[in-house]
């Protein structure tokens, strides 16, 4: 566990008063707030998950059923949103380029005393950052959006949400504050969320004037290899969520995500390899949902291959490499399905996933349900 400690002081000063008879002088201390000591938790090895949303984490008495289940079971940590699919930032960062950004999503006023009470808990806290889906910061800065060909105007997916461009480098620096200011407060690692270009809507009237003629891939490499740079040194754990066919394509999957790019520049990724994710007939399975066993063992299998050849390659190519030092299949991280999209989800179907991580060699997984409702019975008791 590694602990910041914040020094605190106090200002003396001299009041001074006077009559006829004598002269008296009084001191009085007066004490500046204390700041907090920050602590730091170790990523657990292995690292077992469960997500919150940031209208959960705000609301005492949902987010209590969550840490009990935290409490009882094998969970050691867990993934809060910071950053939603709104924009919004759940907390006071103190930063005025964040805190004008107001938002219409859930807010948590206790942030800092919640993560402290999991820390008492030996519970590893992971914040969750949605990156370029950020309608807020697009209305805000509507020169750095994904723009529509047509007409210049802000362009929006099929649920009406807009993105910022990968390119508008300006809003780099904006991801890396946030990220900065919540590992400030307690956050142990910090997750990385949509860092993509946009995948659905209408794409035959889509512009990316930042990103211009640059390859998807090669401008989400760029932002990747900028924000390790910036974040290296500050001591902030870092993962990045991907699409889980990243594990099995060898292209970009159209959106700019390439499974090696993410290794060389993020300390875990963390695949969403759902069944639910994939198409009808992927590896000849009728429906991907019946089968989550094979689909996580064949998926994150081939992802601890290439995680692997990239090791051998870099090492024979650049024997020494200081990335050498991150390339290793526990990097990988998988986010599994709890969730009742579109079949219901039973304690066996979760736990077979869990096993399929485990037959491929890793160690390490998160559940994801949106609505925060985790099957109890798919985990072990501690």
């Amino acid at each position: 566990m590694v602990v910041i400690f914040f020094v605190s002081s106090f200002v003396f000063s001299s009041e001074v008063s006077y009559d006829k008879s004598n002269i008296t002088a009084t001191t009085t201390a007066e004490k500046i707030v204390e700041k907090k000591v920050i602590k730091h938790l170790k990523t657990p090895e292995p690292l077992k998950g469960v997500y919150m949303t940031q209208c959960v984490a705000g609301t005492p008495s949902f987010r209590d059923k969550v840490v009990k289940l935290i409490d009882e079971t094998e969970i050691n940590a867990i993934v809060i949103d910071i950053k939603d699919y709104t924009g919004t930032v759940s907390f006071e960062t103190g930063n005025p380029a964040i805190d004008k950004l107001s938002g219409t999503g859930c807010k948590v006023k206790d942030i800092q005393a919640f993560v402290e009470t999991l820390h008492n808990k030996n519970i590893y806290v992971i914040g969750r950052v949605t990156v370029f889906q950020d309608p807020l910061y697009a209305k805000a800065h509507p020169e750095l959006a994904v723009k529509r060909k047509s007409d210049g105007g802000t362009w929006k997916d099929r649920k009406g949400i807009s993105f910022i461009d990968v390119g508008a480098k300006p809003f780099w620096d904006y991801i890396i504050s946030i990220a900065t200011s919540s590992y400030a407060i307690g956050f142990d690692e910090i997750n990385f969320d949509y860092i993509r270009f946009p995948s659905d809507g209408n794409m035959s009237d889509i512009s990316f004037s930042h990103t211009g003629t640059t390859a998807k891939k090669e401008m989400l490499r760029q932002f990747f290899a900028y924000l390790d740079s910036k974040i290296e040194g500050t001591g902030i754990v870092t993962s990045a969520d991907l699409f889980g066919m990243t594990t099995t394509n060898t292209d970009d999957l159209g959106i700019g995500q390439v499974l090696e790019y993410a290794l060389l520049n993020f300390d875990y990724v963390a695949p969403m390899v759902y069944p639910s994710h994939y198409p009808p007939k992927f590896n000849s399975w009728p429906d991907p949902n019946k089968v989550p066993y094979e689909i996580i063992k064949f998926s994150m299998g081939a992802g601890v291959a290439r995680t692997n050849f990239l090791y051998k390659e870099i090492a024979s190519s650049t024997p020494g490499a200081k990335v050498l030092k991150r390339i290793n299949p526990l990097q990988l991280r998988p986010w599994l399905q709890d969730n009742d999209y579109p079949v219901p989800y039973t304690a066996a179907m979760v736990r077979k996933q869990i096993q399929a991580t485990y037959d491929v060699g890793l160690t390490s997984w998160m559940l994801w349900d949106p609505g925060n409702t985790y099957t109890r019975e798919a985990l072990l008791d501690k």
